[in-house]
């Protein structure tokens, strides 16, 4: 049987409204992707294609193997060279789509109209839709059959308000990430500050922070084994 087929979504973007430098931020691609590779079948996409840009600062706070080998392993080089343009991917080669956070998705995945209409196809498809951190802010504008936000009624995690502050970022996105869940009728959930917290709820997982993204990369697996993918 062939491996299920997982799409790891990035930002393109690489500054804040501030100015301070951005991009996707390195253990919540690292983290799943080494949970993940020897099971599932990687692909890397982003709105603007190759190359999408790391958070620097994520890169010098998070020394742990897994991070540090992300950057230097052969393969991930060569995928994020060739991530995929957002609009060129079709929903029907993946079983699971993947939001990397950092606080680029806030900034373009949210109002990317070839994420809404990717994202919006494969939940539609009864398929895996996944998101750590700031991830989730790419599916505030993902509706189902119905025309209602596909996190209405759910139980949804994401970055906290109260870690924004203690971050001190909240200046440097356009909306934050837990009200928005809370005003498209979302039920947001977390732990504490900086805690993990991953929430299942149907096909829609979503990880609360940095420490929440191993775990979600487990639970991803988990999901892809149970339905036989």
């Amino acid at each position: 049987m062939s491996q299920p087929r997982v799409l790891f979504i990035f930002t393109s973007v690489n500054k804040t409204l501030t100015g301070a430098t951005t991009g996707w931020y390195l253990p919540e691609a690292a983290h799943p992707y080494y949970v993940l590779k020897d099971h599932t079948v990687i692909d890397f996409a982003a709105p603007a294609g190759p190359n999408p840009p790391v958070d620097t600062d994520s890169v010098k706070m998070f020394t742990d193997n897994q991070s540090q080998d992300f950057l230097q392993d052969p393969t991930v080089k060569e995928k994020l060279a060739n991530a995929k343009v957002l609009s060129s991917v079709k929903p029907s080669d993946y079983d699971a789509i993947f939001y990397v956070g950092g606080h680029g998705p806030v900034l373009d995945l949210a109002t990317d109209t070839d994420n809404i209409r990717l994202a919006t196809s494969v939940y539609s498809q009864n398929k895996i839709v996944a998101a750590v951190c700031h991830g989730p802010a790419a599916l505030v504008g993902v509706k189902d059959a119905q025309g209602k936000s596909i996190l209405a009624g759910r139980e949804v995690t994401s970055f906290s308000n109260e870690e924004e502050k203690q971050a001190g970022k909240v200046a440097d996105i356009p909306f934050l990430v837990e009200s928005r869940i809370g005003e498209l009728g979302g039920k947001y959930v977390s732990a504490e500050p900086w805690g993990v917290k991953v929430v299942e709820s149907g096909n829609l997982l979503t990880g609360q922070n940095p420490a929440s993204a191993g775990p979600l990369g487990q639970a991803i697996l988990n999901k892809l084994r149970a339905r036989g993918a």
